[in-house]
């Protein structure tokens, strides 16, 4: 009986359970019954006790692990949505790892202020897309179809994996997805509905199968061991990354080395090293900014930046030496054109580089957020001016990520 997949449990879904035959319930070890809306073991333990029913542990045990996996996990960032039992779950039937791993990856964005706002768009999402089964991976194409609403405006973006599941590529789902999502989706993604077999589907795309993920490995220089072609077929291009190393890594974890430049950093006098600290709003949106020796950390995560000092305003250049494009002024005798971030996201792929000539609509780069991938194109025909982000590098929405010149 999984808490995680009934929103939660009381006496009487725990009588319920027992009177269908289930002869086990799972509970979670504090502090990381969050992410959820379960709660963890001890506070069951205490719901339960002056009432007919008991979880049959001994929980003095059970504090004593709780003690043990705490200091396991002291050198972890462990934020607050993913550690409290979240009530709003309830009424929105995502797993409690999915509510994790997209809270963190809005807390990355610097969106994480609209959570609440997609978890209420959900139930919409859900019920227009025919209530398929709220589990890996369609619990995340919910969330990110409820995320594009938000962000957006609704249905204004179909997230491919919704697409494809309201369009039938993955199978029937239990109730007929709304018409006029279907017409949308159809539209936007530019297929067809089906009801043909999704293996059949698969079996005629030569970019998947085994075949396909071995020519990826090849292609890349990499070994191709049974767990590669399996991590290179599953994953993709993310795949590729990983074995290649150059993945980006979503645990939260503080090295002692990192640990001990931190607190001698803080420990420092007038002079040492002690970061200079700014509070910068920018289009009504707040950001502590804290500036020290060749490194910032924006809102608590950490970049590398050159601080130099810039020209006063008609000085002319910008401190890179490059002159201003912001208002599509020339430079090297052609209109300077800026590519801006649509979305807030991960610089995923850099598709064109600097001095490369693209016509209008070509992909200069991919952006990633909350799983699903954002094309950049070129607003105009030109040559790539300018690249001014690298991968792996989260972008702000509306920041200027390259320029173009006519």
């Amino acid at each position: 009986f999984h808490t995680h997949e009934t929103a939660g449990i009381s006496v009487a879904a725990y009588r319920a359970a027992l009177d269908a035959g289930a002869d086990q319930i799972d509970l979670s070890l504090a502090p990381v019954s969050g992410g959820t809306c379960q709660p963890d073991i001890i506070t069951m333990w205490h719901a339960l006790r002056g009432t007919e029913f008991e979880l049959d542990i001994d929980v003095k045990k059970v504090i004593e692990a709780e003690e043990v996996f705490r200091e396991c996990m002291r050198d972890y960032e462990m934020f607050p949505e993913a550690i409290a039992v979240e009530p709003l779950i309830a009424f929105s039937p995502m797993p409690g790892g999915a509510l994790t791993a997209n809270t963190q990856m809005m807390r990355d964005n610097n969106i994480l202020d609209k959570y609440d706002e997609v978890v209420r768009a959900m139930g919409e999402a859900i019920a227009k897309g025919g209530f398929g089964t709220s589990v890996t991976p369609v619990s995340q194409f919910y969330f990110q179809q409820a995320f594009n609403n938000v962000m957006f405006g609704p249905w204004k973006k179909i997230a491919e994996g919704y697409g494809k599941m309201v369009l039938g590529y993955f199978g029937k789902t239990p109730l007929p997805p709304d018409p006029e999502v279907v017409k949308i989706a159809a539209e936007q993604l530019e297929l067809e509905p089906t009801e043909e077999s999704p293996l059949e589907i698969n079996e005629r795309d030569p970019n998947k199968g085994v075949e396909a993920a071995r020519a990826e490995l090849k292609k890349n220089n990499l070994e191709e061991t049974d767990e590669n072609i399996f991590i290179a077929a599953t994953c993709k291009e993310k795949g590729i990354q990983y074995l290649k190393g150059e993945a980006r890594i979503g645990v939260r974890k503080t090295s002692p080395e990192e640990k001990a430049k931190a607190e001698a950093a803080a420990s420092a006098g007038a002079g040492g090293g002690t970061p200079s600290s700014y509070e910068v709003r920018v289009n009504d949106r707040s950001f502590t900014v804290e500036l020290e020796q060749g490194r910032a950390r924006v809102n608590g995560r950490e970049y590398t930046v050159d601080v130099k000092p810039g020209e006063a305003a008609g000085g002319g250049t910008s401190a890179g030496g490059a002159a201003d494009a912001g208002s599509g002024g020339a430079a090297g005798g052609g209109q300077v054109v800026d590519i801006e971030a649509p979305m807030a996201g991960l610089v995923l792929r850099i598709d064109t580089p600097p001095g490369r000539k693209v016509n209008a609509g070509d992909q200069i780069l991919v952006l990633e957020a909350m799983k699903m991938e954002a094309p950049v194109t070129a607003p105009t025909g030109g040559t790539v001016k300018e690249i001014l982000v690298s991968n792996g590098d989260n972008v702000e929405s509306g920041r200027v990520i390259a320029r173009i010149e006519g």
